[in-house]
């Protein structure tokens, strides 16, 4: 069990110290494969051989941000901006939970994940600093409208969250409905409203003094003055909407992004002696995200492979007995730390399934309090996690110019609003389910 306890430690540490994540989880991932008996030699062989996990996920990532490359140098970001900044410059609250609406959206209607913060987000980045936004609270705010809705809303990443619960139960011999899944994760996700409120109405209330600027900051889509809708534009909507048909009608963000990226070209909108310059942009946008993900992932392949997940498990499984709130209350503790390493809600839920369903049962809780246990053990440490997309989605939108640590500017915020509600609520729906 001290396997991934101290392996996340020193993950967390060096995080917090301001060490580059990558390192850090490099350095977390040789912790787990020394102390679980592999040489370094071996532990680097299975981090490598683990990284694969997720290669899907950072080349769709990859190819999302030169599509937002792309998007941008349209210009048809500052329609949307410059709505934003004529109805929002000077009322702050408004404009956080507007942008935790916008978000919200990413999940469930237009499910295209973390792909529109770099689209959105640079350009609003002035604004922010003019009206002395703390970017602290649009790190929240994001965050919320990355998680709360799948957590809760059985639709588009929803749907693929709840049945990933119902499946790691229904193959640990556990019956769920998808209904079930989705009344279980509500008191959970509910504590996330209540932790977004607290930072939009309280905690980032009051406006933050900007950085210095050092360098002046720049992108293709923050040129002021008055834009109207042309042709471009109307291209750029058919591309956009092509991509998210694609998305939705293959369930791969891959093929959604080429052709989103494709039709830019066909279209002209983008000319084709610019595509080297937008594939570059969109790697050096989006490329961190996604290597943090194959290098997580490697980290979570070590924890597996070893063991030391089951084994974290069954040693606390065996100091609890019986007592179900002693149980909930362990087993999510369990969860934090497990999703801190791995980085991944919909990744941690088949883990945690295959080992919580027995504890669960044995203890007596119902298929609705163990699908509470098991969908909010995932989602905590999500929130905080420096190898979340939860978190690094924000942080590649917020630090455009520079001004934005990803450590201590979004994930301690994130992890003191999120997972300290989604922790009491998740207990709370344990016992009471």
């Amino acid at each position: 069990m001290w396997v991934v306890i101290f392996s996340v430690l020193v993950m967390t540490v060096l995080s917090l110290l301001r060490v580059n994540v990558i390192i850090a989880i490099i350095a977390a991932a040789l912790t787990a494969g020394l102390l679980a008996g592999l040489s370094p030699v071996e532990a680097v062989e299975m981090l490598v051989a683990g990284m694969g996990g997720q290669s899907s996920t950072a080349l769709s990532y990859v190819l999302l941000g030169a599509f937002a490359v792309a998007i941008s140098y349209t210009g048809i970001t500052n329609l949307l901006v410059n709505y934003l900044i004529k109805m929002l410059t000077g009322k702050k609250t408004i404009m956080l939970l507007a942008i935790a609406g916008i978000a919200s959206l990413s999940q469930n209607v237009v499910p295209v994940h973390i792909a529109f913060i770099p689209i959105l987000i640079p350009p609003l980045l002035k604004l922010f600093d003019q009206m002395k936004v703390d970017r602290r609270g649009v790190a929240a705010a994001l965050t919320f409208g990355l998680k709360a809705p799948y957590i809760m809303i059985p639709a588009g990443y929803g749907i693929l969250f709840h049945q990933t619960i119902v499946n790691g139960m229904v193959n640990n011999g556990a019956d769920l409905t998808m209904n079930e899944a989705a009344l279980a994760m509500l008191i959970p996700g509910s504590g996330m409203i209540i932790g977004l409120l607290v930072a939009v109405f309280i905690t980032y209330r009051k406006g933050k003094e900007p950085i210095p600027a050092g360098e002046e900051f720049t992108i293709a889509s923050q040129e002021s003055g008055n834009i109207s809708f042309n042709k471009q534009h109307a291209l750029t909507l058919a591309a956009i909407i092509a991509a998210l048909v694609a998305q939705i009608y293959t369930d791969n963000l891959i093929i959604g992004a080429l052709t989103g990226l494709v039709l830019m070209f066909l279209f002209f909108v983008v000319p084709f002696n610019k595509g080297d310059n937008v594939i570059s942009e969109g790697v050096a946008m989006m490329g961190t995200i996604a290597f943090v993900m194959l290098v997580a992932s490697g980290f979570g392949h070590i924890l597996q492979e070893t063991g030391s997940v089951t084994g974290l498990v069954e040693v606390s499984s065996a100091l609890l007995g019986d007592n179900q709130a002693v149980v909930a209350f362990v087993l999510l503790l369990v969860g934090l730390v497990v999703t801190m390493g791995i980085g991944s809600s919909f990744g941690t839920v088949p883990i945690l399934a295959a080992l919580y369903v027995p504890i669960c049962v044995a203890a007596g809780f119902s298929p609705m309090a163990t699908a509470a246990l098991i969908g909010t053990a995932g989602a905590l440490g999500d929130a905080g996690s420096p190898a979340s997309d939860s978190t690094l989605g924000p942080t590649a939108g917020l630090n455009a110019d520079g001004k934005h640590n990803h450590i201590w500017d979004t994930c301690v915020p994130t992890f003191i609003h999120y997972n300290i509600p989604l922790f009491i609520f998740g207990w709370i729906a344990a016992v009471i389910l």
